[in-house]
């Protein structure tokens, strides 16, 4: 039971970490609910493996411990490193979208050095 909630709460960090708000060109917000969003299908996620390691929480009833949340908080720290591993460059911000780490890749012109 655990290992299925872990792999969903992997996946949904998916979401926050590469997609963004998206509005029409006359600024409505498409994108304002979870109704909205592509979720990431299973057939689209890379094999997940996880591990369960079992130490009990002593100050809460019968040792438990939440699971699901703890899932999340690694999921942009392994995206931004997946990036930086193929780039060279950190991605610091989100969501590190595709079109965000392509100009991230491209060069910076330096600034003019003529005054306007």
């Amino acid at each position: 039971m655990l290992r299925p909630l872990m792999r969903v709460m992997i996946a949904w960090t998916l979401l926050p970490s590469t997609k963004e708000l998206i509005h029409e060109d006359q600024g409505q917000l498409l994108t304002g609910s979870f109704l909205d969003y592509a979720m990431p299908k299973a057939a689209g996620l890379p094999p997940i493996d996880t591990v369960i390691v079992e130490v009990p929480a002593p100050k809460r009833p019968y040792g438990a411990k939440g699971i699901g949340e703890a899932s999340i908080l690694p999921g942009p720290a392994a995206i931004a490193n997946a990036i930086a591993a193929a780039t060279g460059l950190r991605m610091r911000e989100l969501p590190m979208t595709s079109g965000r780490v392509w100009a991230a890749t491209q060069p910076v012109e330096p600034p003019s050095s003529q005054a306007i």
